[in-house]
């Protein structure tokens, strides 16, 4: 009985491949995310659309005010009503906020916790995901350094977005973490560590 050498074989029955291997495709990323700069008196927003062309436009961009006499809880309200309302209106995919900082004062950290767990509550009463993103880490995306001034925060945003004018410091902030959030979400799609799901 002859012996087959099955290597052979095999390389006689596989189909012939071209040398000119065609490119690469490159996917891009579509997506609308609604990014929460949370703060109990000034809570900056956004809404940033990545449109599958490579280019990110800002739908929406401003700061929710509650006044200093406005009681505590009366602010969560209006923050959670508020983000409420551009869900509503924007429809986006995800939501993305800042991680918690360390501050000096705990009253200072426990206003910030509440404003904060008021954007969560409003993002995720919709069933949206919600991301973090270290300061640094947002930083250091929108402008190449990670300990950035508000100042160039917010001049880096307005280049990157084509926007007409500066944006204020709170909106900048929101403005530079969804764009944190949909450069992290092209990362993911090659394998790179993304922002902390919560």
């Amino acid at each position: 009985m002859a012996l087959v050498d099955f290597r052979l074989e095999a390389r006689l029955l596989a189909p012939k491949l071209s040398h000119a291997l065609p490119p690469r495709q490159s996917f891009r990323l579509t997506m609308r995310v609604l990014a929460i700069d949370a703060s109990l008196r000034n809570t900056g927003v956004a809404v940033i659309e990545a449109n599958g062309s490579g280019k990110f436009q800002a739908l929406y961009f401003g700061v929710i005010h509650n006044p200093a006499g406005l009681p505590m809880s009366s602010c969560l309200v209006a923050i959670r009503d508020r983000l409420a309302e551009l869900i509503h209106a924007h429809e986006p995919d995800c939501c993305a906020l800042e991680s918690v900082i360390y501050v000096q004062s705990h009253k200072t950290a426990i206003t910030l916790g509440a404003a904060r767990g008021s954007a969560i509550m409003a993002a995720a009463e919709r069933g949206l995901p919600v991301f973090e993103y270290p300061p640094k880490r947002i930083k250091q995306a929108t402008v190449g350094n990670g300990a950035a001034d508000k100042s160039q925060v917010a001049f880096m945003v307005r280049a990157l977005l084509g926007l007409i004018e500066t944006p204020g410091a709170d909106a900048a902030d929101a403005l530079a973490i969804g764009l944190t959030h949909l450069r992290a979400q092209e990362a993911a799609r090659l394998g790179l560590t993304t922002g902390r799901r919560i």
